[in-house]
C-alpha cells in the first residue's frame, strides 16, 4: 500500500542519475532463443541497442551467420550458435556455450522460439503434438530450468516468456497452440513465485497479430486481415518494435516490481468484448 508523505512533506524528485539507472540495459548480458528471425530478431536488436551483450541461438547456420555479420557491422555485440531447440541434448549444449560466452551469471533469458500448426483439433496428429509441444513448451521450460542457476547468480535476472493472446483467450490459431502457451503462461506466474527468492522476475508477452514474416502468411489473405482488424480497436496489426520495446522495459529496474505478470500486446484485442466504433 502506498505510503502518504508526512505533514508539510512531498516526493522528492528523482535525480537525473536515479532515473538514468532506472532506464539503462548497459553492460547487461542476455540469451534470447531463436534471434534470427521476427520478433527474436527485434528483441535482439533492441537489447543489443540498448548497450546488452546478447547470445542467441537458430536452428540455421546460414541464418545466423548472416545475422551476426549483419549485427557486427552494426556495432552489436551479438554472438550465437545453432541450436534446434526443440532437441533436449541441443539445449544443454546451448547453456554450456552461453556460460562459455559470459560465465557463471546471465542477467536475462528471454525464451523466444516457437512455431505453429493449424488445424482443425480432431485433425492433429501425435507427431504434431510432439512437436509443437516440445518446440514450444518443453524448450521453453527446460530453458528456464538450465538457466535459473545463471540468472540466480546474476542477484537481478529477469526471465521473459514470448507467449501469445492464444493463451489468454480463444482465437483461430489451434488448440495445440494456445495449449503450449496458456501453459506458459501458468507457468510464468509459479515460477514469479518460486523463483522471487533468488532474486528472478519472471513475466510473459502475449501478442497479438505482429507483422513478421509467420504472421503474413495468414495476414496475405484480405478478408482475414479485414477480420483482425475489425477486432482490433487499434485497427492495425503490431510492429515487432513494439514488442521488443516491452520486453527491453520489463528487464530494466525501472520494472523492478513487476513480476507474474503476462501483458497482452494486442491493441486492445483482449478487452474487445464487443465495442464497434461509434
Amino acid at each position: 500500500m502506498a505510503m502518504s508523505p508526512g505533514a508539510g512533506e512531498g516526493p522528492s524528485a528523482p535525480s537525473s542519475s536515479a532515473l538514468a539507472a532506472r532506464w539503462n540495459l548497459q553492460g547487461k548480458t542476455a540469451l534470447v532463443t531463436g534471434g534470427t528471425r521476427g520478433l527474436g530478431r527485434a528483441i535482439v536488436e533492441e537489447l543489443a541497442g540498448l548497450g546488452v551483450s546478447v547470445y542467441t541461438c537458430a536452428r540455421s547456420k546460414e541464418s545466423l551467420s548472416s545475422s551476426l555479420e549483419s549485427w557486427r557491422q552494426a556495432g552489436l555485440l551479438v554472438q550465437g550458435s545453432v541450436c534446434d531447440l526443440s532437441v533436449r541434448g541441443a539445449r544443454e549444449e546451448l547453456f554450456r556455450s552461453v556460460r562459455a560466452h559470459f560465465g557463471d551469471a546471465l542477467d536475462i533469458l528471454v525464451n523466444n522460439v516457437g512455431t505453429n500448426v493449424r488445424k482443425p483439433t480432431v485433425d492433429y496428429t501425435g507427431e504434431d503434438f510432439s512437436f509443437l509441444m516440445s518446440t514450444n513448451l518443453e524448450s521453453a521450460y527446460h530453458c528456464s530450468q538450465l538457466g535459473h542457476p545463471l540468472l540466480k547468480a546474476s542477484g537481478n535476472g529477469t526471465l521473459v516468456f514470448i507467449s501469445s493472446v492464444a493463451g489468454v483467450t480463444a482465437i483461430r490459431s489451434g488448440t495445440l497452440y494456445a495449449a503450449t502457451k496458456g501453459a506458459m503462461n501458468q507457468i510464468t506466474k509459479n515460477l514469479a513465485c518460486e523463483w522471487a527468492k533468488d532474486g528472478i522476475r519472471v513475466n510473459s508477452v502475449a501478442p497479438w497479430y505482429i507483422n513478421t514474416d509467420l504472421a503474413q502468411q495468414v495476414l496475405a489473405n484480405a478478408d482475414f486481415r479485414a477480420e483482425v482488424l475489425s477486432r482490433t480497436p487499434l485497427r492495425r496489426v503490431g510492429e515487432p518494435h513494439e514488442v521488443a520495446g516491452l520486453v527491453a522495459f520489463l528487464c530494466m529496474p525501472a520494472a523492478a516490481y513487476i513480476t507474474g505478470q503476462i501483458i497482452s500486446i494486442d491493441g486492445g484485442m483482449t478487452v474487445n468484448g464487443f465495442y464497434l466504433p461509434i
